[in-house]
């Protein structure tokens, strides 16, 4: 009997409570350097938690070119190549702004910046960093996340 609640609730009512989970673009920003790669990390503005730049889709974009309109506002990637297709996804809860939170699946984009600049949307908001890919592995906080900078 019991058995077929749990089997009942994880299939049948658990469903109708979860939400489904929105989808967000983030780039994965790297450059070739003479000590091997390394990948750029910005600050979250709510908690200063380091993350790949990301956001929503924009309308009129593919997912790759809102990625790379994100890593502009967010790390003021000028110039770079986005690869069309996603190397990996990413979940986590994304707060809002009610105190509340969703659930977020990030798809992410290899981007090989080519020029940064100094000035740009969200310059005061964040701090921005480069790392190499282990150091940026243990500086996320999202597990599946971590897995996509070490595999670089």
């Amino acid at each position: 009997m019991m058995h077929a609640f749990k089997r009942a609730w994880a299939d049948m009512i658990l469903p109708m409570w979860q939400r489904p989970k929105m989808v967000q673009v983030a780039a994965l920003c790297y450059r070739e350097t003479e000590n091997g790669k390394q990948v750029l990390l910005v600050t979250s503005r709510d908690t200063g938690r380091w993350i790949v730049p990301k956001g929503w889709p924009i309308d009129g974009m593919n997912g790759a070119q809102a990625a790379l309109r994100e890593a502009w506002e967010e790390a003021g990637v000028s110039k770079a190549d986005i690869e069309t297709d996603p190397i990996g996804f990413y979940d986590y809860d994304k707060g809002l702004n009610d105190g509340l939170s969703t659930p977020v699946v990030a798809q992410v984009y290899l981007t090989r910046v080519r020029h940064i600049q100094d000035a740009y949307p969200e310059v005061g908001q964040r701090t921005r960093r480069w790392f190499t890919p282990k150091e940026a592995a243990q500086l996320v906080a999202e597990p599946a996340l971590r897995e996509i900078l070490l595999s670089l």
